[in-house]
C-alpha cells in the first residue's frame, strides 16, 4: 500500500505532541521525539535519516509537523505533506485551541486527518511532483525578485559610499590646495620680509658711509 511509504505522523506544539499517527510499531516514534527535542527554534525545514528512514519537519510559527518516511521515497513527498498537513491545521485550529490544549488532546480529532493526509500523499505522487515543481519555480521567481532588491540595496549603498569618498576627496584637495597656498603666503611673506631687511641694510650702510665720508671730510682725509 502506498502509505507505507510515510509511516509515522505528529503535530507539536514546542516538544508537546498535540496528535499522531502511524499503523507500525518501531522505536521510530521515540527517535522522532528525541530530533524534534533538538530542533533549534527558528522556522524552517528539518530532515534527519537513521536506519533507512528520514524524518522530517517543518517547523512555524511554535508549532512542528514531522512525518516519518522511508529514506528511498526521497525528501519531495514528505515535505508536500508537511505542507499540506501545516495549512490543514492552521485552519482547523486558527481560533487558538490548539494554544492550550494538553499533550495528545487532539489524537482523535485529527489522528484521522493525519491518516488522510499520508494516504494521499503516498497514493499521489505525481501529482505532488508537479506541485512542488510549480512551488519550487515560484520560489525561484521570488529569489529573483530577492536578488534584484538586494542588488539595488547594495547600489544604492555603493552610490553613497562614492559619494561620501567624492566629499572626502574634495575636502581631502581643498585641504592641499590650502596648504599650498599658506606654503606660497610664506614664502611671499618671506621674500617681503628679506626685501625689507635689505632695504633697510641698505639704508644702514648709506648712512655710515655718509657718516665716514663726512669725517674724513672733517679731518680732511
Amino acid at each position: 500500500m502506498g502509505q507505507q511509504l510515510l509511516i509515522y505522523s505528529f503535530v507539536a506544539r514546542g516538544t508537546v505532541i498535540l496528535a499522531e499517527y502511524t499503523e507500525f510499531t518501531g522505536n521510530f516514534t521515540s527517535i522522532a521525539l528525541q530530533c524534534l527535542q533538538k530542533l533549534p527554534g527558528s522556522n524552517n525545514k528539518f530532515t534527519h535519516k537513521c536506519d533507512n528512514r528520514t524524518f522530517n519537519y517543518l517547523a512555524d510559527d511554535g508549532y512542528t509537523y514531522c512525518v516519518v518516511a522511508v529514506e528511498s521515497v526521497g525528501r519531495q513527498i514528505p515535505i508536500a505533506f508537511l505542507e499540506r498537513v501545516k495549512e490543514d491545521f492552521r485552519k482547523r485550529n486558527g481560533g487558538g485551541k490548539a494554544a492550550s490544549v494538553t499533550a495528545n488532546a487532539l489524537k482523535r480529532e485529527y489522528g484521522p486527518k493525519l491518516k488522510e493526509h499520508m494516504q494521499y500523499c503516498a497514493d499521489h505522487p505525481e501529482e505532488i511532483s508537479k506541485f512542488a515543481k510549480v512551488k519550487a519555480q515560484v520560489s525561484e521567481v521570488k529569489g529573483v525578485m530577492m536578488e534584484n532588491i538586494e542588488c539595488r540595496m547594495v547600489l544604492d549603498r555603493g552610490e553613497k559610499i562614492e559619494l561620501f569618498v567624492d566629499k572626502t576627496e574634495n575636502l581631502r584637495s581643498q585641504a592641499q590646495d590650502f596648504r599650498q597656498q599658506g606654503t606660497k603666503m610664506r614664502r611671499k611673506m618671506w621674500i617681503q620680509n628679506m626685501k625689507v631687511k635689505l632695504i633697510v641694510l641698505g639704508i644702514v650702510i648709506a648712512l655710515i658711509l655718509i657718516i665716514v665720508l663726512s669725517v674724513c671730510h672733517g679731518f680732511k682725509c
